[in-house]
Protein backbone atom coordinates (compact mmCIF):
# COMPACT_ATOMS: atom_id res chain seq x y z
CA UNK A 1 0.00 0.00 0.00
CA UNK A 2 1.12 3.43 -0.96
CA UNK A 3 1.90 6.34 2.12
CA UNK A 4 -1.20 8.45 0.58
CA UNK A 5 -3.22 5.38 1.24
CA UNK A 6 -1.92 4.54 4.15
CA UNK A 7 -2.82 7.79 5.65
CA UNK A 8 -6.23 7.59 4.82
CA UNK A 9 -6.66 3.98 5.97
CA UNK A 10 -5.12 5.32 9.52
CA UNK A 11 -7.27 9.03 9.49
CA UNK A 12 -10.19 6.79 9.32
CA UNK A 13 -9.44 4.30 11.85
CA UNK A 14 -8.42 6.84 13.87
CA UNK A 15 -11.49 8.22 13.18
CA UNK A 16 -13.36 5.08 14.12
CA UNK A 17 -11.52 4.71 17.23
CA UNK A 18 -12.40 8.04 18.81
CA UNK A 19 -16.19 7.77 17.61
CA UNK A 20 -16.51 3.92 19.56
CA UNK A 21 -14.53 5.39 22.51
CA UNK A 22 -17.35 8.01 22.72
CA UNK A 23 -20.03 5.51 22.55
CA UNK A 24 -19.38 2.71 24.03
CA UNK A 25 -15.86 2.26 26.57
CA UNK A 26 -12.31 2.89 26.05
CA UNK A 27 -11.96 -1.17 27.21
CA UNK A 28 -14.34 -2.44 24.46
CA UNK A 29 -13.87 -5.10 21.98
CA UNK A 30 -14.83 -2.64 18.79
CA UNK A 31 -12.21 -0.12 20.33
CA UNK A 32 -9.33 -2.65 21.20
CA UNK A 33 -9.61 -4.04 17.75
CA UNK A 34 -9.55 -0.59 16.02
CA UNK A 35 -6.51 0.42 18.57
CA UNK A 36 -4.57 -2.78 17.64
CA UNK A 37 -5.37 -2.35 13.55
CA UNK A 38 -4.82 1.44 13.75
CA UNK A 39 -1.06 0.90 15.85
CA UNK A 40 -0.68 -1.57 12.56
CA UNK A 41 -1.54 0.76 10.28
CA UNK A 42 0.99 3.60 12.01
CA UNK A 43 3.77 0.98 11.94
CA UNK A 44 3.45 -0.20 8.17
CA UNK A 45 3.66 3.86 7.29
CA UNK A 46 6.87 4.27 9.89
CA UNK A 47 8.55 1.44 7.75
CA UNK A 48 7.69 3.02 4.36
CA UNK A 49 8.80 6.25 5.82
CA UNK A 50 12.25 4.41 7.49
CA UNK A 51 12.88 3.10 3.88
CA UNK A 52 12.13 6.23 1.72
CA UNK A 53 15.26 8.27 3.95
Amino acid sequence: MCADALLNDIELHRREMVHLAATTSLSSEEVIRTSVKLDQLLNEYNMIQLKNK
